[in-house]
């Protein structure tokens, strides 16, 4: 008879007893766990239903807009103020970008969904760009970071929302079409949240790389435009910034060119105190960065005017040449408290105070970019608080109202998805995926609410324009 071999039982392997670690998401369980975040974005709805998003009403102690864009120049330099009030005067997409306090303030009574993301602030359709990456690549995101904070992630979406039916409007687009493109912005975020969702975490923080955009959004259309604006964008450097804006010294430096009222070059001693916080600036970065800026020297400061929102504000940019008269311009731009910051206690939003705004700014910009700057830090020029960051690094911008009509609702696509990327770097994306659904209701609502909301913003505008003609405001236009 033939012996029968041994048969071995091989227990199941158990698994070790790790404990739970603070900062890490519970050890996975089998079958979804009770209170999930996909179950808590679902029960959300019952309380704020999607449809709600879609109220708008002005606020009973509103100020009118004109007080609005007074209070807001606050703290500016004076002589920059009326150059603001011209550019938010321009159109009413125009005054929409200078009015993030304002809108912050209608937005702070009607529906919050309690969720909180790191937002922008101030997420309109021109705050979206090209910039350049550490080895010169182009990628597409959002890049501006003045107001951002820890907050409602609906707030970013309204007001895309809202901007995109205004430059619609400016641009010459029908009503339907203006309506469609915050239709379109809504849900290309909805259904990108919920492509995050299904994703590997590690793939869900990287996802949709640029060259993956258009295809993702369905936004062929802008190909030829976005093509255009690339080409510009890989020329649009320091070196190139610098021979137009500099002159030679005797020295053998070069040194910055009056080019009023937009870039003036500034006293010894106020340049002296801007070079000085280049010192402090340098301990906010990376470690291996500053070998780099170790083999720049400092020529020269001049003040340069930018935006439209941040006109007034104190803005500088500072000349480095290398060994081989190579340039590399920095930006050190005055970091103002959020505008959005009074309006979030009350609806629960509560953080500490923030120790220097340059680094709010910053730290923002960092949560929720997928690349940003290398040279991004920040510093204090006599007592006020500055960030810093390259200028003119490969920039590049679609303006939203110069848009060909057919173009519209892709590049709300387009950036519909890009908010989406950069809210799930801070909240779960499979919350915000679960309370946004499969279906077309939030969608609508944000449509309806940008619609009512950019009639209240031409109103303003009409308002502003007319205490412009009165005499009540100055502007100047055309700068």
């Amino acid at each position: 008879m033939k012996a029968v071999p041994e048969q071995r039982v091989v227990a199941p392997r158990s698994r070790q007893r790790i404990p739970e670690v603070a900062g890490f998401a519970p050890r996975l369980a089998a079958g979804p766990a009770k209170g999930s975040p996909r179950e808590a974005g679902k029960a959300l709805r019952t309380r704020v239903p999607r449809a709600a998003h879609a109220r708008f009403e002005a606020p009973a102690d509103r100020l009118d807009a004109v007080r609005a864009v007074e209070e807001s120049n606050v703290g500016r330099v004076a002589e920059l103020t009326p150059i603001r009030v011209g550019r938010m005067a321009a159109n009413p997409f125009a005054f929409l970008r200078g009015a993030a306090g304002l809108m912050a303030h209608d937005l702070s009574g009607g529906p919050v969904t309690g969720v909180g993301a790191q937002i922008c602030g101030d997420a309109h359709a021109a705050n979206f760009g090209l910039y350049g990456d550490a080895r010169g690549r182009l990628v597409i995101d959002l890049n501006d970071f003045d107001e951002t904070v820890f907050g409602p992630w609906e707030w970013d979406l309204k007001r895309l929302a809202t901007s995109l039916v205004l430059a619609g409007r400016v641009a010459g687009a029908d009503e339907d079409t203006c309506r469609a493109a915050a239709l379109d912005a809504a849900g290309a975020y909805r259904r990108t949240m919920r492509l995050l969702a299904k994703l590997p975490a590690l793939d869900a923080w990287n996802a949709i790389a640029d060259e993956e955009l258009v295809s993702h959004t369905d936004a062929r259309d802008l190909l030829g435009t976005l093509e255009r604006v690339s080409e510009k964008a890989r020329n649009n450097t320091s070196a190139r910034f610098a021979a137009k804006s500099t002159e030679a010294t005797p020295d053998g430096g070069r040194a910055f060119v009056d080019a009023l009222p937009v870039l003036r070059r500034v006293g010894d001693g106020e340049a002296a105190a801007v070079a000085a916080a280049l010192g402090p600036y340098l301990e906010t970065l990376q470690g291996d960065r500053q070998p780099l800026l170790a083999r720049y020297a400092i020529h020269d400061v001049a003040f340069r005017v930018v935006g439209t929102g941040s006109v007034g504000t104190r803005s500088y940019v500072v000349l480095l040449l290398d060994h081989r008269g190579e340039a590399l311009v920095l930006q050190v731009k005055e970091a103002r408290p959020s505008v959005l910051l009074p309006y979030l206690p009350g609806l629960g939003f509560v953080s500490a105070p923030e120790e220097h705004e340059g680094r709010r700014v910053v730290a923002g910009q960092k949560r929720m970019q997928v690349v940003s700057d290398i040279l991004l830090g920040w510093t204090t020029v006599e007592g006020r608080p500055f960030q810093v960051r390259q200028f003119r690094n490969r920039k590049g911008s679609v303006d939203p109202a110069a848009l060909a009509v057919e173009q519209i609702d892709d590049y709300g696509r387009m950036t519909g998805a890009l908010l989406a990327r950069a809210h799930a770097h801070s909240a779960d994306p499979r919350l915000l995926a679960a309370y946004c659904g499969k279906n077309e209701e939030l969608d609508e609502a944000m449509a309806a609410f940008a619609v009512a909301y950019a009639d209240r913003s031409e109103a303003d505008h009409a308002v502003l324009v007319a205490a412009v003609r009165s005499g009540r405001i100055a502007a100047e236009s055309g700068v």
